[in-house]
């Protein structure tokens, strides 16, 4: 059973999203990746987008962590339900309504938080995990970073989690990768925006 690590939500149980279609980050791979996250202290009041969230895990992590608000962004509708429980139960315990979830596309949805006719964001965010199905093409994965990078605050912290055996990702010329880490099947992956001379 997954679960929450650490912070005002630490040892709270997380519900699962049924079936094999998703998989979770292991607790060894989220306690690695959130003392990255700390040491670099990122976490203290950030907007945070999970995409592809599975259960919300790692959006909800972060919440429990010290972020100002999260939302979980998921598709299928088993996954939908569960990320809503875990929100709630965040919620509850946080006494402040910190995480929401949105059902729809990735894709759609970045494309909603952009308005096009200005070429400005509605919504930026601080951190976004991104932990694609390993379906996903190298060139997918490319799309959706290009339309994150068009959301993401100056000082923004992108999170890629992949297969150790998938290729690095095709990253956008708007995003400069930094840093990346192997945890045995697990590969992350850490960039931020590019900013303009």
């Amino acid at each position: 059973m997954s679960r929450i690590i650490a912070g005002a939500a630490g040892g709270n149980p997380l519900k699962s999203v049924p079936g094999d279609a998703t998989r979770p980050t292991t607790d060894r791979v989220k306690e690695a990746l959130f003392s990255r996250l700390e040491s670099w202290d990122i976490l203290q009041g950030p907007r945070v987008l999970d995409l592809f969230a599975g259960s919300g895990a790692l959006g909800l992590e972060a919440a429990s962590r010290g972020a100002r608000q999260v939302t979980l962004v998921e598709k299928a509708p088993k996954a939908v339900a569960v990320c809503q429980q875990n929100a709630a139960m965040i919620n509850k315990t946080l006494k402040s309504d910190i995480a929401s979830v949105q059902r729809g596309s990735v894709d759609s949805i970045l494309d909603g938080y952009f308005d096009e006719s200005t070429r400005m964001p509605r919504r930026t965010f601080d951190v976004v995990f991104l932990d694609p199905p390993y379906p996903l093409t190298e060139a997918e994965l490319e799309t959706t970073l290009l339309k994150v990078s068009r959301v993401l605050a100056d000082d923004a912290t992108v999170i890629v989690e992949r297969s150790s055996r998938s290729p690095r990702p095709l990253w956008p010329i708007s995003l400069q990768p930094f840093a990346d880490k192997k945890y045995g099947e697990t590969h992350l992956w850490f960039a931020e925006p590019v900013q303009p001379e």
